[in-house]
């Protein structure tokens, strides 16, 4: 019969990672690491449109945020704090 060709198959992508949680980054196709240069693959299928996108899972860009703001609350809390402890003082003196 026909003719026998051999077909080279590559490696199995297992696509990138979050270095935070680990897990695998949504939205993201799975190629190998050389893929992702600039010819081989569009700039809106390499990213993730948020901030970190595609360098960070969404729940690790969700957490940051998050923390961010509870430690800007927690600044403006001691400071509010502060203010009244020097009101308390002035006015028992």
């Amino acid at each position: 019969g026909g003719k026998l060709v051999y077909q080279y198959t590559k490696k199995r992508a297992s696509g990138p990672k979050c270095p935070v949680t680990g897990k695998k980054i949504q939205g993201i196709p799975h190629l190998r690491p050389a893929e992702y240069k600039r010819s081989r693959l569009a700039r809106n299928q390499r990213t993730v449109n948020r901030p970190y996108g595609g360098v960070l899972s969404g729940t690790a860009v969700r957490e940051r945020i998050i923390r961010a703001f509870l430690v800007e609350e927690q600044k403006i809390v001691k400071k509010v704090l502060k203010i009244q402890k020097t009101k308390d003082k002035a006015s028992k003196s």
